[in-house]
């Protein structure tokens, strides 16, 4: 391979524990927040919700499960850029990363971002005309914290995440215990059947941008101590909790709210708490979401560099991209890159129009890496698996008959917006071309 091995320059310095707290943090941001609203309005009765939010949860942990067979098999950094590259050759693998450059990492840095800061506005009086200035610079902040040491991320992220998680829970908890059961969703019997089946695929697709992240771990799998042990435990122990959490969360909103409150509400949190606790719930939830925000920010900076970083190893990015800091031990051009990125996008769009474009752009890619499970178990059968994922064929399998069924519905439901995703997929493939005819891969590559 052309990659020159860039990710034995990046030392192995986190464990599984701190592993499982960067995917919590990445995944728990903003959408628990914002998406219950949404899924709501979708499928409008509660045993509906219920199940899209487990449905949901099944598709991160079966994909979960099988990305960390991939990064055990292949521990560098990159993570899906990698499986897809060694699975299916360079140009999927160049397209992911091109996706992911332009569109879906932009897209959750901002958008995540924006939130924080509008969160921050509600609790400091005169933020809130600021809000694209206050991202920003969070985003320059947490660049500077990853630019330094992954180790200083990985710690900050760790307090934050640990607050976050018990935060959500006790919230919850607060809600359940204190509130009026007669006056939410659960007072009467569930109402199983959503409003309309397809409502329900596009409710699944919403669902799965708050469940986002559980594949971009695999990014760090080059810097993770005793990768064959440590990655499938940070993997399956991170997705665990956020599942729990998010239908704790879910059941918490429905106790003290009727599915039509949840549906018409843009800060189901909010409204939920200070039903509950008045003013000082408002705030409290507000101060969540900073919390909240801010670490899946923070995970973002430390994913996302890992997988340009990666494709500059390979020449199909910029060769600075590829550098590393001879005295930090840092990606350091890739997180200048993805945070210049990441500005960009918070300072021309909206949370709504991020949100969307990410999700779309991201699951053909998904279903990419889940697949890159079959076929490189029939093309090396004889490789070194140090771990496998539980219930091969038919974990794997369910995640990609789903997904299918989830983005073809989404094609169904909604063709623009998803013809356009798939467009900007395929228009890197020209840029592609032109990266091979300026550094043609080296003999053995592929």
């Amino acid at each position: 391979m052309s990659e020159g091995e860039p990710a034995k320059r990046l030392p192995r310095v986190l464990n599984a524990p701190s592993g499982a707290a960067a995917l919590i943090g990445l995944v728990i941001g903003s959408g628990i927040f914002r998406v219950p609203s949404l899924v709501a309005g979708s499928v409008e009765s509660v045993g509906a919700i219920a199940l899209v939010w487990a449905a949901g949860g099944a598709l991160a942990l079966a994909g979960s499960l099988t990305v960390a067979e991939l990064a055990c098999l292949y521990p560098k950094a990159g993570g899906p850029y990698v499986f897809l590259r060694e699975a299916f050759g360079p140009l999927p693998a160049f397209l992911y990363g091109w996706t992911r450059l332009l569109l879906l990492v932009p897209a959750s840095v901002g958008a995540i971002s924006l939130i924080c800061a509008a969160y921050l506005g509600s609790l400091i009086p005169g933020l809130e005309i600021e809000e694209r200035w206050i991202a920003a610079g969070l985003i320059l902040l947490l660049t500077a914290v990853n630019y330094r040491s992954l180790l200083w991320g990985a710690i900050l992220e760790n307090v934050v995440t640990t607050a976050k998680v018990l935060a959500l829970v006790a919230v919850a908890m607060g809600a359940i215990l204190l509130g009026d059961r007669a006056a939410g969703a659960l007072a009467g019997p569930p109402q199983l059947a959503p409003s309309s089946w397809s409502g329900f695929g596009l409710a699944l697709v919403t669902v799965m941008w708050a469940y986002s992240g559980w594949s971009s771990f695999a990014a760090l799998a080059g810097e993770v101590k005793e990768p064959a042990r440590n990655i499938p435990r940070a993997l399956l122990g991170g997705i665990t909790v956020v599942i729990g959490v998010y239908l704790l969360t879910n059941a918490a909103y429905l106790y003290v709210l009727p599915v039509e409150d949840v549906a018409g509400s843009s800060l189901v949190a909010v409204d939920a708490a200070t039903l509950v606790m008045g003013s000082s719930g408002a705030a409290l939830v507000a101060i969540l979401v900073v919390i909240a925000t801010f670490g899946s920010v923070q995970a973002s900076m430390m994913f996302n560099p890992r997988i340009f970083y990666a494709m500059a190893g390979d020449r199909l990015l910029v060769g600075p991209i590829g550098r590393v800091h001879p005295r930090f031990f840092t990606p350091h051009v890739a997180i200048l890159v993805t945070a210049v990125l990441g500005i960009l996008f918070v300072l021309i769009r909206s949370f709504e129009q991020l949100a969307q474009a990410f999700i779309l752009g991201l699951w053909p890619f998904q279903i990419l890496t889940v697949w890159a499970v079959f076929r490189l178990r029939m093309r090396e059968p004889e490789a070194d698996r140090p771990y496998r994922v539980w219930g091969y064929p038919a974990i794997p399998a369910l995640f990609l008959v789903a997904s299918v069924l989830m983005v073809l519905n989404a094609l169904v439901q909604q063709p623009g917006l998803t013809l356009f995703g798939f467009g900007l997929i395929l228009a890197g493939v020209p840029f592609y071309l032109l990266a091979r005819r300026r550094h043609p891969p080296a003999q053995g590559d592929g």
